[in-house]
């Protein structure tokens, strides 16, 4: 006869009771959404946001889309173009638009590539991983906020009035803007890598200087050439908008259009546009692939 082995007396399990929201949570939680409420509040009676007078504009909307007819009391008949259909004529649009975008595409890159230098100075000063020195790293940051606030156009409008209207001004204004944005994505990049590598050449003597190109750049180089991608992508559409004010691209073919009330033409150079992005976006979206499997 064999016994059956004793079990242990199986122990009620412990049932945690809710974690109550104390007073001072509640307090912080409701003065944060009352604030955030009137912040609102002021931000919607600022730009007097209404509803009610964008449905009462759809009859400018049409206008805008499909053209107007419009007679005069003096019996004057004026016929203003609408965005749609659009302009499909060759030779005097879509084929000069192709020029435009390309154009456009180069005011982006040229912008880009010669900001590399220099965002890449920054980055290595603005990076706490790879600069040392306090006051060094202070200041490169200060700078890079400073160049930052400025944005794309007003720098366009500074070269425009040196130098003249055209491509010049758009490249040399997407070039400053880019070092302070491409420096803060790579040195916030830098801040990020694994430190392991970095503390072992610091504990060698390396200097900062040894252990950013040994060390650190090795490390993040897949992650600056994705920014880069990015930041190319983005260049390409800010030179877009430099082009409305005469710093060349179709931009300022789409002020024009505009200013003309030919709006059919506008809409195909918008669609250009349009085209010009996915294809800058499925280009980069290749190169990425190919990046990481090399």
């Amino acid at each position: 006869m064999t016994l059956a082995p004793l079990r242990e007396p199986s122990t009620p399990e412990r049932r945690t009771a809710p974690r109550r929201v104390s007073q001072r949570t509640l307090a912080i939680g409701g003065t944060v959404a009352a604030g955030l409420l009137a912040v609102h509040w002021y931000a919607w009676t600022q730009t007097e946001f209404s509803l009610t007078a964008l449905a009462e504009g759809w009859q400018g909307i049409w206008h805008f889309l499909f053209g107007r007819d419009q007679t005069y009391p003096n019996g004057h008949h004026v016929t203003t173009e609408g965005a749609f259909p659009i302009d499909t004529s060759w030779g005097e649009t879509i084929r000069p638009g192709i020029g435009y975008c390309l154009l456009t595409v180069c005011i982006g890159l040229m912008g880009t590539t010669l900001s590399i230098p220099a965002s890449l100075v920054f980055a290595v000063l603005g990076s706490r991983t790879t600069n040392r020195f306090p006051p060094l790293f202070w200041l490169a940051r200060a700078v890079m906020s400073v160049l930052r606030a400025v944005p794309e156009t007003v720098y366009a409008l500074m070269f425009i009035a040196a130098v003249g209207f055209g491509a010049f001004p758009g490249v040399i204004a997407l070039a400053i803007h880019n070092v302070a944005v491409m420096g803060k994505l790579w040195s916030e990049a830098m801040d990020e890598a694994d430190q392991g590598p970095v503390e072992a050449l610091r504990s060698a003597g390396a200097s900062s200087y040894q252990t950013a190109v040994h060390a650190v750049l090795p490390t993040v180089m897949p992650s600056l050439l994705g920014l880069l991608l990015y930041r190319f992508d983005t260049n390409v559409r800010s030179s877009v908008i430099l082009g409305t004010v005469g710093a060349g691209g179709i931009g300022f073919y789409i002020k024009q259009s505009v200013s003309g009330f030919r709006f059919d033409t506008m809409m195909t150079y918008v669609c250009q546009v349009v085209v010009l992005v996915i294809l800058i976006d499925l280009l980069s979206v290749w190169l990425r692939k190919r990046l990481a499997l090399t």
